[in-house]
């Protein structure tokens, strides 16, 4: 499928069209990484960054854990 490069702003523009985004399953504001491989630009979806609590509790030590901060009294309805 052949499409137009348009100017957008100081740079340029490329327009995915529909079937070919579904496909890849991309939509507005996917991050795609950008390359040239043999004089030719590629363009792939960007991988999504997945992490599991166990991953994200695993990044905690002593050294960046944060202390307990009193706020003060409830000045509404809060229950403790």
């Amino acid at each position: 499928m052949r499409t137009k490069v348009v100017k957008w702003g100081n740079s340029l523009g490329l327009r995915i069209p529909k079937s070919f985004a579904g496909e890849v399953k991309i939509s507005e504001g996917s991050e795609v990484d950008l390359s040239l491989e043999d004089g030719h630009l590629v363009i792939r979806v960007a991988p999504q960054a997945s992490f599991s609590l166990d991953d994200l509790l695993a990044g905690i030590t002593e050294s960046n854990l944060h202390r307990e901060t009193d706020t003060g009294d409830a000045v509404g309805g809060e229950h403790w």
